[in-house]
Protein backbone atom coordinates (compact mmCIF):
# COMPACT_ATOMS: atom_id res chain seq x y z
CA UNK A 1 0.00 0.00 0.00
CA UNK A 2 1.27 3.22 -1.33
CA UNK A 3 2.17 5.68 2.04
CA UNK A 4 0.76 10.02 1.93
CA UNK A 5 1.82 12.54 4.11
CA UNK A 6 0.05 15.50 3.81
CA UNK A 7 1.03 18.73 6.29
CA UNK A 8 -1.15 20.72 6.98
CA UNK A 9 -5.33 19.52 7.48
CA UNK A 10 -6.76 22.64 5.81
CA UNK A 11 -9.40 22.02 3.30
CA UNK A 12 -7.16 21.31 0.21
CA UNK A 13 -4.95 18.90 2.85
CA UNK A 14 -8.29 17.23 3.67
CA UNK A 15 -9.95 17.34 -0.05
CA UNK A 16 -6.48 15.50 -1.29
CA UNK A 17 -6.51 13.02 1.58
CA UNK A 18 -9.82 11.48 1.52
CA UNK A 19 -9.31 11.61 -2.25
CA UNK A 20 -6.09 9.58 -1.94
CA UNK A 21 -7.46 7.59 0.68
CA UNK A 22 -10.76 6.65 -0.85
CA UNK A 23 -8.07 5.20 -3.80
CA UNK A 24 -6.15 2.68 -1.42
CA UNK A 25 -3.55 5.31 -0.20
CA UNK A 26 -2.31 5.11 3.18
CA UNK A 27 -2.38 8.96 4.22
CA UNK A 28 -0.97 10.26 7.77
CA UNK A 29 -2.78 14.36 7.81
CA UNK A 30 -0.40 16.79 10.64
CA UNK A 31 -1.80 19.61 11.11
CA UNK A 32 0.58 22.36 13.88
CA UNK A 33 -2.91 23.66 15.30
CA UNK A 34 -5.05 21.67 17.76
CA UNK A 35 -8.37 21.20 15.65
CA UNK A 36 -8.40 20.89 11.74
CA UNK A 37 -9.54 23.80 9.23
CA UNK A 38 -6.41 25.88 8.55
CA UNK A 39 -7.82 29.63 8.84
CA UNK A 40 -11.45 28.08 9.17
CA UNK A 41 -11.21 27.86 12.98
CA UNK A 42 -14.04 28.07 15.17
CA UNK A 43 -14.57 29.87 18.48
CA UNK A 44 -16.79 29.75 21.95
CA UNK A 45 -16.66 32.28 24.60
CA UNK A 46 -19.65 33.57 26.83
CA UNK A 47 -22.39 31.45 24.51
CA UNK A 48 -21.62 33.54 21.87
CA UNK A 49 -20.09 31.05 19.05
CA UNK A 50 -18.06 32.43 16.04
CA UNK A 51 -16.37 31.33 12.93
CA UNK A 52 -12.39 32.51 12.76
CA UNK A 53 -12.07 32.83 9.13
CA UNK A 54 -13.66 32.60 5.91
CA UNK A 55 -17.57 32.72 6.11
CA UNK A 56 -18.78 33.88 2.56
CA UNK A 57 -19.31 30.81 1.05
CA UNK A 58 -19.81 30.06 -2.49
CA UNK A 59 -19.83 26.99 -5.54
CA UNK A 60 -21.08 24.34 -3.16
CA UNK A 61 -20.46 21.62 -6.17
CA UNK A 62 -16.73 21.89 -5.09
CA UNK A 63 -16.86 20.51 -1.41
CA UNK A 64 -19.53 18.20 -3.05
CA UNK A 65 -16.77 16.99 -5.16
CA UNK A 66 -15.47 15.68 -2.19
CA UNK A 67 -17.85 13.97 -1.10
CA UNK A 68 -19.12 12.48 -4.34
CA UNK A 69 -14.96 11.52 -4.81
CA UNK A 70 -15.45 8.96 -2.04
CA UNK A 71 -18.74 7.55 -2.97
CA UNK A 72 -20.50 9.43 -0.27
CA UNK A 73 -23.05 12.19 -0.16
CA UNK A 74 -22.62 15.68 0.89
CA UNK A 75 -25.90 16.16 2.49
CA UNK A 76 -25.27 13.17 5.61
CA UNK A 77 -22.25 15.13 6.62
CA UNK A 78 -22.85 18.64 5.78
CA UNK A 79 -25.86 21.46 5.51
CA UNK A 80 -26.08 24.33 3.20
CA UNK A 81 -28.59 26.71 2.76
CA UNK A 82 -28.73 29.61 0.47
CA UNK A 83 -29.11 33.17 1.49
CA UNK A 84 -30.91 35.76 -0.81
CA UNK A 85 -31.18 38.10 -0.09
CA UNK A 86 -26.79 37.63 0.70
CA UNK A 87 -25.08 41.14 1.61
CA UNK A 88 -26.25 43.87 2.53
CA UNK A 89 -23.98 47.06 1.52
CA UNK A 90 -24.17 50.72 3.77
CA UNK A 91 -22.75 54.00 1.93
CA UNK A 92 -21.41 56.95 3.47
CA UNK A 93 -24.64 58.38 1.87
CA UNK A 94 -27.22 56.25 3.47
CA UNK A 95 -27.85 54.65 0.87
CA UNK A 96 -28.07 50.60 1.38
CA UNK A 97 -28.31 48.24 -1.43
CA UNK A 98 -29.43 43.97 -0.59
CA UNK A 99 -27.12 42.17 -3.04
CA UNK A 100 -29.70 39.62 -4.56
CA UNK A 101 -30.20 37.11 -7.31
CA UNK A 102 -33.57 38.70 -8.55
CA UNK A 103 -31.88 41.51 -11.13
CA UNK A 104 -34.88 43.96 -11.46
CA UNK A 105 -34.51 44.15 -7.50
CA UNK A 106 -31.06 45.31 -8.21
CA UNK A 107 -32.04 47.34 -10.68
CA UNK A 108 -34.40 49.35 -8.80
CA UNK A 109 -31.67 50.06 -5.54
CA UNK A 110 -29.08 51.16 -7.77
CA UNK A 111 -31.52 53.37 -9.94
CA UNK A 112 -32.51 55.28 -6.15
CA UNK A 113 -28.66 57.02 -6.39
CA UNK A 114 -27.93 55.62 -10.33
CA UNK A 115 -30.11 55.26 -12.81
CA UNK A 116 -27.61 55.59 -15.51
CA UNK A 117 -25.81 52.55 -13.32
CA UNK A 118 -28.83 50.89 -13.40
CA UNK A 119 -29.54 50.96 -16.89
CA UNK A 120 -26.12 49.16 -17.36
CA UNK A 121 -26.18 46.54 -14.66
CA UNK A 122 -27.84 43.88 -17.07
CA UNK A 123 -24.70 44.16 -19.33
CA UNK A 124 -22.31 44.04 -17.27
CA UNK A 125 -23.75 40.53 -15.57
CA UNK A 126 -23.87 39.16 -19.12
CA UNK A 127 -20.02 39.73 -19.25
CA UNK A 128 -19.34 38.72 -15.63
CA UNK A 129 -21.03 35.28 -17.00
CA UNK A 130 -18.79 35.52 -19.97
CA UNK A 131 -15.85 35.92 -17.59
CA UNK A 132 -16.94 33.09 -15.47
CA UNK A 133 -17.66 30.33 -17.61
CA UNK A 134 -14.01 31.42 -19.24
CA UNK A 135 -12.75 30.95 -16.16
CA UNK A 136 -14.65 27.82 -14.77
CA UNK A 137 -13.95 25.97 -17.85
CA UNK A 138 -10.15 26.37 -18.72
CA UNK A 139 -8.36 27.93 -15.30
CA UNK A 140 -10.81 26.88 -12.16
CA UNK A 141 -10.27 23.21 -12.74
CA UNK A 142 -7.06 22.66 -14.38
CA UNK A 143 -3.39 22.13 -13.19
CA UNK A 144 -1.49 24.16 -15.04
CA UNK A 145 1.94 22.29 -14.62
CA UNK A 146 3.37 22.35 -17.86
CA UNK A 147 4.07 25.12 -21.33
CA UNK A 148 2.19 22.59 -22.78
CA UNK A 149 -0.71 22.58 -20.93
CA UNK A 150 -0.62 26.38 -20.72
CA UNK A 151 0.08 26.73 -24.25
CA UNK A 152 -3.33 25.14 -25.70
CA UNK A 153 -5.14 26.98 -28.01
CA UNK A 154 -8.40 26.90 -26.47
CA UNK A 155 -6.76 27.89 -23.18
CA UNK A 156 -4.70 31.09 -25.22
CA UNK A 157 -8.05 32.10 -26.57
CA UNK A 158 -10.06 31.54 -23.57
CA UNK A 159 -6.70 33.86 -21.69
CA UNK A 160 -6.93 36.90 -24.28
CA UNK A 161 -10.80 37.19 -23.89
CA UNK A 162 -10.72 37.56 -20.25
CA UNK A 163 -8.93 40.78 -20.96
CA UNK A 164 -5.56 39.97 -18.59
CA UNK A 165 -3.87 43.57 -18.86
CA UNK A 166 -7.58 45.66 -17.78
CA UNK A 167 -8.09 46.06 -14.14
CA UNK A 168 -11.07 45.51 -12.29
CA UNK A 169 -11.87 48.64 -11.66
CA UNK A 170 -11.39 49.67 -15.25
CA UNK A 171 -13.76 47.28 -16.78
CA UNK A 172 -16.47 48.46 -13.77
CA UNK A 173 -16.05 52.14 -15.47
CA UNK A 174 -17.06 50.95 -18.75
CA UNK A 175 -20.33 50.16 -17.50
CA UNK A 176 -20.66 52.55 -13.98
CA UNK A 177 -19.56 55.94 -12.89
CA UNK A 178 -21.62 56.04 -9.30
CA UNK A 179 -18.56 55.49 -6.44
CA UNK A 180 -21.39 53.15 -4.70
CA UNK A 181 -21.53 50.79 -7.53
CA UNK A 182 -18.02 50.86 -8.09
CA UNK A 183 -17.27 49.94 -4.51
CA UNK A 184 -19.56 47.63 -4.42
CA UNK A 185 -18.53 45.64 -7.55
CA UNK A 186 -15.11 46.29 -7.49
CA UNK A 187 -15.07 44.97 -3.38
CA UNK A 188 -15.09 41.25 -5.23
CA UNK A 189 -11.15 41.40 -5.78
CA UNK A 190 -11.00 41.42 -2.23
CA UNK A 191 -11.89 37.93 -2.43
CA UNK A 192 -8.58 36.88 -3.44
CA UNK A 193 -7.04 39.30 -1.10
CA UNK A 194 -6.62 42.12 -3.47
CA UNK A 195 -6.89 45.66 -4.40
CA UNK A 196 -10.18 46.61 -6.81
CA UNK A 197 -7.75 49.21 -8.75
CA UNK A 198 -5.10 46.74 -9.82
CA UNK A 199 -6.45 43.21 -9.68
CA UNK A 200 -7.58 41.90 -13.80
CA UNK A 201 -10.84 42.11 -14.76
CA UNK A 202 -11.31 38.17 -14.23
CA UNK A 203 -12.27 39.08 -10.90
CA UNK A 204 -15.87 40.73 -11.90
CA UNK A 205 -16.84 36.64 -12.22
CA UNK A 206 -17.68 37.03 -8.96
CA UNK A 207 -21.12 39.06 -9.45
CA UNK A 208 -22.16 36.04 -11.84
CA UNK A 209 -21.22 33.47 -9.29
CA UNK A 210 -22.72 35.13 -6.37
CA UNK A 211 -25.68 36.35 -8.14
CA UNK A 212 -26.85 33.51 -10.13
CA UNK A 213 -24.88 30.17 -8.70
CA UNK A 214 -25.85 31.66 -5.51
CA UNK A 215 -24.25 32.41 -1.45
CA UNK A 216 -25.04 29.98 0.54
CA UNK A 217 -24.67 29.61 4.60
CA UNK A 218 -23.29 26.62 6.78
CA UNK A 219 -25.43 24.59 9.09
CA UNK A 220 -23.57 25.22 12.63
CA UNK A 221 -20.67 27.48 10.89
CA UNK A 222 -18.20 27.31 8.44
CA UNK A 223 -16.06 25.61 10.22
CA UNK A 224 -18.70 22.82 10.11
CA UNK A 225 -17.12 21.97 6.37
CA UNK A 226 -13.67 21.04 7.61
CA UNK A 227 -15.41 18.84 10.65
CA UNK A 228 -17.61 17.20 7.82
CA UNK A 229 -13.93 16.30 5.88
CA UNK A 230 -12.43 15.19 9.13
CA UNK A 231 -15.57 12.49 9.65
CA UNK A 232 -14.83 11.52 6.20
CA UNK A 233 -11.69 11.15 5.99
CA UNK A 234 -11.27 9.46 9.63
CA UNK A 235 -13.94 6.62 8.06
CA UNK A 236 -11.56 5.89 4.77
CA UNK A 237 -8.34 5.21 7.16
CA UNK A 238 -6.88 8.68 6.99
CA UNK A 239 -4.50 9.45 10.66
CA UNK A 240 -5.04 12.67 11.67
CA UNK A 241 -2.66 13.66 14.06
CA UNK A 242 -3.13 17.48 15.18
CA UNK A 243 -1.42 19.89 17.90
CA UNK A 244 2.48 19.05 16.10
CA UNK A 245 5.04 20.78 13.96
CA UNK A 246 6.53 19.84 10.72
CA UNK A 247 9.95 20.91 11.14
CA UNK A 248 11.88 19.57 7.61
CA UNK A 249 11.26 18.14 4.57
CA UNK A 250 13.22 15.27 3.76
CA UNK A 251 15.06 15.14 0.42
CA UNK A 252 17.88 12.81 -1.38
CA UNK A 253 18.44 12.94 -4.70
CA UNK A 254 15.86 15.42 -5.60
CA UNK A 255 13.35 13.21 -3.97
CA UNK A 256 11.41 14.13 -1.05
CA UNK A 257 11.02 10.61 1.08
CA UNK A 258 9.28 11.83 3.75
CA UNK A 259 9.25 14.72 6.85
CA UNK A 260 10.84 15.17 9.99
CA UNK A 261 8.57 16.87 12.75
CA UNK A 262 8.33 16.88 16.35
CA UNK A 263 7.03 13.17 16.72
CA UNK A 264 10.04 12.05 14.57
CA UNK A 265 10.64 11.14 11.20
CA UNK A 266 8.33 9.56 8.86
CA UNK A 267 8.55 8.72 5.26
CA UNK A 268 6.61 8.14 2.29
CA UNK A 269 5.79 7.45 -1.43
CA UNK A 270 4.26 11.12 -1.97
CA UNK A 271 4.30 14.32 0.35
CA UNK A 272 1.40 16.56 -0.19
CA UNK A 273 1.87 20.72 1.36
CA UNK A 274 -1.33 22.09 2.40
CA UNK A 275 -0.12 25.52 3.45
CA UNK A 276 1.54 28.41 1.26
CA UNK A 277 3.89 27.52 -1.10
CA UNK A 278 6.11 30.67 -0.02
CA UNK A 279 6.07 29.71 3.92
CA UNK A 280 6.66 25.82 3.13
CA UNK A 281 9.67 26.35 0.74
CA UNK A 282 10.92 29.31 2.75
CA UNK A 283 10.47 26.85 6.04
CA UNK A 284 11.07 23.23 5.75
CA UNK A 285 13.45 22.74 2.41
CA UNK A 286 16.77 23.89 2.24
CA UNK A 287 17.79 26.23 -0.57
CA UNK A 288 19.90 24.32 -2.29
CA UNK A 289 16.76 21.68 -2.80
CA UNK A 290 15.01 23.91 -4.04
CA UNK A 291 16.86 26.08 -6.75
CA UNK A 292 13.66 26.98 -8.79
CA UNK A 293 12.16 28.75 -5.65
CA UNK A 294 15.28 30.44 -3.92
CA UNK A 295 15.14 32.91 -1.41
CA UNK A 296 15.16 36.37 -4.22
CA UNK A 297 12.00 34.64 -5.79
CA UNK A 298 10.28 33.66 -2.83
CA UNK A 299 10.91 37.51 -1.88
CA UNK A 300 9.63 38.79 -5.38
CA UNK A 301 6.13 37.93 -4.69
CA UNK A 302 3.64 40.37 -3.04
CA UNK A 303 1.39 38.75 -0.45
CA UNK A 304 -2.18 39.55 -0.49
CA UNK A 305 -3.68 41.38 2.07
CA UNK A 306 -4.80 40.16 5.73
CA UNK A 307 -7.56 41.30 7.95
CA UNK A 308 -7.84 42.57 11.76
CA UNK A 309 -10.98 40.55 13.21
CA UNK A 310 -13.16 41.44 16.12
CA UNK A 311 -15.63 38.55 17.11
CA UNK A 312 -17.64 40.58 19.50
CA UNK A 313 -20.75 39.07 21.75
CA UNK A 314 -22.80 41.89 22.51
CA UNK A 315 -26.08 41.47 24.59
CA UNK A 316 -28.17 43.17 21.54
CA UNK A 317 -29.76 42.34 18.16
CA UNK A 318 -29.26 44.70 14.72
CA UNK A 319 -32.55 43.82 12.99
CA UNK A 320 -30.74 46.49 10.38
CA UNK A 321 -28.35 43.23 9.81
CA UNK A 322 -28.59 40.49 7.30
CA UNK A 323 -26.16 37.38 7.70
CA UNK A 324 -23.23 39.20 5.28
CA UNK A 325 -22.70 43.09 5.59
CA UNK A 326 -20.40 45.77 4.67
CA UNK A 327 -20.18 49.21 5.77
CA UNK A 328 -18.46 51.04 3.12
CA UNK A 329 -16.02 53.79 3.54
CA UNK A 330 -15.82 56.53 1.58
CA UNK A 331 -12.00 56.47 0.59
CA UNK A 332 -11.96 53.28 -0.82
CA UNK A 333 -9.23 53.87 -3.09
CA UNK A 334 -7.23 54.95 -0.35
CA UNK A 335 -7.80 52.09 1.68
CA UNK A 336 -5.99 49.94 -0.62
CA UNK A 337 -2.90 52.60 -0.68
CA UNK A 338 -2.69 52.60 3.03
CA UNK A 339 -3.05 48.73 2.77
CA UNK A 340 -0.48 47.80 0.02
CA UNK A 341 1.40 50.45 -0.44
CA UNK A 342 2.22 52.28 2.91
CA UNK A 343 2.03 48.80 4.59
CA UNK A 344 -0.38 50.25 7.08
CA UNK A 345 -3.38 49.35 8.84
CA UNK A 346 -6.36 51.91 7.36
CA UNK A 347 -7.69 54.53 9.40
CA UNK A 348 -11.00 54.86 7.74
CA UNK A 349 -11.66 51.12 6.27
CA UNK A 350 -14.54 49.74 4.99
CA UNK A 351 -15.48 46.89 7.40
CA UNK A 352 -17.35 43.65 7.08
CA UNK A 353 -19.83 41.75 9.47
CA UNK A 354 -21.07 38.33 9.50
CA UNK A 355 -23.76 37.84 11.60
CA UNK A 356 -24.41 33.97 11.69
CA UNK A 357 -26.87 34.37 14.16
CA UNK A 358 -29.05 36.21 11.51
CA UNK A 359 -29.61 32.75 9.92
CA UNK A 360 -29.38 30.50 13.12
CA UNK A 361 -30.53 31.79 16.24
CA UNK A 362 -28.68 29.52 18.63
CA UNK A 363 -24.97 30.76 17.73
CA UNK A 364 -25.89 33.76 20.37
CA UNK A 365 -27.21 34.04 23.41
CA UNK A 366 -31.05 35.06 23.45
CA UNK A 367 -31.47 38.83 22.10
CA UNK A 368 -28.26 38.81 21.57
CA UNK A 369 -25.72 38.81 18.39
CA UNK A 370 -22.24 37.16 17.90
CA UNK A 371 -20.74 39.25 15.05
CA UNK A 372 -17.73 38.27 12.83
CA UNK A 373 -16.02 42.03 12.02
CA UNK A 374 -12.90 42.03 9.52
CA UNK A 375 -11.60 44.75 8.26
CA UNK A 376 -8.94 44.49 5.49
CA UNK A 377 -5.00 44.96 6.98
CA UNK A 378 -1.59 44.77 5.54
CA UNK A 379 0.28 41.59 5.00
CA UNK A 380 3.69 41.95 8.60
CA UNK A 381 6.48 43.93 8.38
CA UNK A 382 8.34 45.83 9.87
CA UNK A 383 6.43 49.07 8.88
CA UNK A 384 3.13 47.87 11.04
CA UNK A 385 3.50 46.33 14.41
CA UNK A 386 -0.25 44.87 16.00
CA UNK A 387 0.93 44.01 19.38
CA UNK A 388 0.85 47.54 20.58
CA UNK A 389 -2.31 49.15 18.47
CA UNK A 390 -5.33 45.86 18.21
CA UNK A 391 -7.06 47.26 21.28
CA UNK A 392 -7.32 50.81 20.01
CA UNK A 393 -7.56 49.45 16.13
CA UNK A 394 -10.20 47.48 17.86
CA UNK A 395 -12.23 50.43 19.43
CA UNK A 396 -11.48 52.68 16.45
CA UNK A 397 -13.98 49.89 14.44
CA UNK A 398 -16.73 49.80 16.99
CA UNK A 399 -16.90 53.11 17.49
CA UNK A 400 -17.08 53.33 13.09
CA UNK A 401 -19.84 51.04 13.51
CA UNK A 402 -21.49 52.70 16.21
CA UNK A 403 -21.62 55.95 13.75
CA UNK A 404 -23.38 53.44 11.28
CA UNK A 405 -26.33 52.94 13.98
CA UNK A 406 -24.92 49.59 15.82
CA UNK A 407 -25.67 51.03 18.94
CA UNK A 408 -23.76 50.27 21.96
CA UNK A 409 -21.84 47.90 20.16
CA UNK A 410 -18.67 48.84 21.56
CA UNK A 411 -20.32 47.88 25.24
CA UNK A 412 -19.71 43.97 24.08
CA UNK A 413 -19.21 42.16 26.74
CA UNK A 414 -17.13 39.46 24.61
CA UNK A 415 -14.68 40.94 22.60
CA UNK A 416 -11.93 38.75 20.70
CA UNK A 417 -9.71 40.56 18.56
CA UNK A 418 -6.82 38.86 15.97
CA UNK A 419 -3.95 40.08 13.83
CA UNK A 420 -1.99 39.21 11.13
CA UNK A 421 0.74 38.07 13.10
CA UNK A 422 -1.60 35.45 14.97
CA UNK A 423 -2.68 34.51 12.11
CA UNK A 424 1.02 34.23 10.20
CA UNK A 425 1.93 32.17 13.55
CA UNK A 426 -0.90 30.00 13.48
CA UNK A 427 -1.37 29.08 10.08
CA UNK A 428 2.48 29.70 8.96
CA UNK A 429 0.58 31.73 6.48
CA UNK A 430 3.18 33.94 4.87
CA UNK A 431 3.56 37.12 6.41
CA UNK A 432 0.07 36.92 7.31
CA UNK A 433 -1.26 36.87 4.36
CA UNK A 434 -4.94 35.25 3.78
CA UNK A 435 -4.81 34.21 0.41
CA UNK A 436 -0.70 33.74 -0.08
CA UNK A 437 0.27 35.95 -2.94
CA UNK A 438 -1.82 39.24 -4.19
CA UNK A 439 -3.75 39.16 -7.65
CA UNK A 440 -3.21 42.67 -8.35
CA UNK A 441 -1.12 41.75 -11.33
CA UNK A 442 -1.61 39.00 -14.56
CA UNK A 443 1.80 37.37 -13.74
CA UNK A 444 0.64 36.65 -10.04
CA UNK A 445 -2.84 36.27 -11.30
CA UNK A 446 -1.71 33.82 -14.01
CA UNK A 447 1.40 32.28 -13.09
CA UNK A 448 1.26 31.53 -9.68
CA UNK A 449 3.51 28.96 -8.04
CA UNK A 450 3.42 25.80 -9.56
CA UNK A 451 1.53 22.63 -7.31
CA UNK A 452 5.56 21.11 -7.91
CA UNK A 453 8.73 22.73 -7.79
CA UNK A 454 10.93 21.56 -11.05
CA UNK A 455 13.75 19.35 -10.32
CA UNK A 456 11.72 17.96 -7.00
CA UNK A 457 9.71 14.71 -7.19
CA UNK A 458 7.30 13.75 -4.62
CA UNK A 459 6.04 16.51 -2.95
CA UNK A 460 2.88 18.25 -4.07
CA UNK A 461 1.33 21.43 -3.26
CA UNK A 462 -2.24 22.51 -2.61
CA UNK A 463 -3.75 25.93 -1.08
CA UNK A 464 -4.31 29.32 -2.05
CA UNK A 465 -0.81 30.16 -3.02
CA UNK A 466 -0.43 27.69 -5.79
CA UNK A 467 -3.29 26.79 -8.81
CA UNK A 468 -5.82 26.91 -9.58
CA UNK A 469 -6.32 29.45 -6.74
CA UNK A 470 -7.50 31.17 -3.47
CA UNK A 471 -10.76 31.11 -1.78
CA UNK A 472 -12.36 27.92 0.31
CA UNK A 473 -14.13 26.33 -2.79
CA UNK A 474 -11.05 27.36 -4.53
CA UNK A 475 -8.64 25.47 -2.51
CA UNK A 476 -10.55 22.74 -2.00
CA UNK A 477 -10.66 21.86 -5.38
CA UNK A 478 -6.89 22.18 -5.73
CA UNK A 479 -6.71 19.52 -3.04
CA UNK A 480 -9.19 16.94 -5.74
CA UNK A 481 -6.85 18.22 -8.69
CA UNK A 482 -3.88 17.26 -7.30
CA UNK A 483 -4.73 14.23 -5.71
CA UNK A 484 -6.33 13.06 -9.22
CA UNK A 485 -3.18 13.93 -10.90
CA UNK A 486 -1.01 12.03 -8.13
CA UNK A 487 -3.48 8.78 -9.01
CA UNK A 488 -3.16 9.64 -13.00
CA UNK A 489 0.72 9.36 -12.94
CA UNK A 490 0.47 5.83 -10.67
CA UNK A 491 -1.93 4.17 -13.02
CA UNK A 492 -4.74 4.31 -10.48
CA UNK A 493 -7.35 6.18 -12.50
Amino acid sequence: MKKAIVIGAGLGGLSCAIRLAYSGYQVTVLEQQDTVGGKLQYVEQGGYRFDRGPSTITMPEAFERVFLSAGRRMEDYLELYRLDPYTRNFFTDGSVVDMSSCVDLMCDQIAEFSPEDARHLKAFLAESKELFDHANKNFLNTLLLDLRTKLRPQLITSFLRIRPLTSLQKLLRRYFRHPNTLAMYGRYATYVGSSPFEAPAIFAMMAHLEGYQGVYGVRGGTAAIPAAFERLALELGVKIVTGVKVNKILIHDNQVKGIDSDMGSMTADVTIANGDVLSICRDLIVATDRPSMSDSRISAYEPSLSGFVSLIGVQRQYEQLLHHNVFFSDQYEKEFDDIFHHRRAPSNPTIYICHSGYSEQDRAPKNSSNLFILANAPYTSPAWRWEDKKEAYGKLLLNKLENYGLERVSEAEVKLFYTPEQLEKDTAAFKGAIYGISSNSAKQTFSRPSNFLNGLDRLWFVGGTTNPGGGTPIVTLSGQLVAEEILSREGII
